[in-house]
């Protein structure tokens, strides 16, 4: 697997037109989403950071997978950021412009740490998608974070309270750690099966 940056992007006009597949990575500020994005596809291309909100525009990359090629798309986090007030506000818009206008995206990943509650700014974020993802055709999968957190009798009971709280089915849901490799293999493979099949194609 190969994968290049392509560009960032600070408002929607400026978003690339790539005729790719795409998925999204989407979380709160301090989910571990930049972490999670370079596990999955084996190279140091997001920019981490202990300050939660580092990520403050769209950044977009190719990916060349085996069974073909997609687009990556790393969303600014959500909620709790250690950010300029301003800057904070000018994240939502930015976000919903994405969703509202990336016709090409069939996959969103809504990151969710597994050892914190759902609150209303993650529902809320959850019917954007249902609208403009899975009313499209695409697929919305809930990723449970940080699962090396908890012990291993711990992780699927908490990503199947997640799972409730979201009302989401048991077959979109899955557990992520940075140092888990079955479990990064598993999201992986799903992820691709999704972009580079029928079930997400037809754009």
């Amino acid at each position: 697997m190969r994968t290049e940056f392509i560009t960032s992007a600070a408002k929607a006009d400026t978003f690339p037109s790539l005729g790719l597949p795409e998925v999204a990575f989407i979380g709160r500020s301090n989910v571990g989403k930049s972490s999670l994005l370079n596990a999955l596809v084996g190279a140091k291309i997001a920019r981490t950071s202990r300050t939660p909100g580092r990520t403050q525009l769209v950044n977009f990359f190719e990916v060349y997978a085996r069974d073909g090629r997609y687009a990556l798309a790393d969303l600014p986090g959500y909620g709790f950021a250690q950010a300029p007030k301003a800057v904070r506000a000018a994240w939502a818009p930015l976000i919903e412009g994405y969703l509202e206008s990336r016709k090409t995206l069939k996959v969103a990943l809504l990151l969710m740490d597994l050892r914190r509650e759902v609150e209303e700014d993650d529902t809320e974020l959850l019917e954007w998608l249902k609208v403009h993802v899975e009313a499209r055709g695409g697929r919305v999968l809930i990723v449970g974070t940080k699962a090396d957190k908890l012990s291993k009798a711990h992780r699927k009971p908490a990503l199947q309270k997640l799972g409730q709280a979201l009302a989401r089915p048991p077959q979109d849901l899955f557990l992520a750690s940075t140092e888990d490799r079955e479990m990064l293999r598993t999201l992986r493979d799903r992820v691709e099966d999704l972009l580079l099949s029928s079930e997400t194609s037809t754009y």
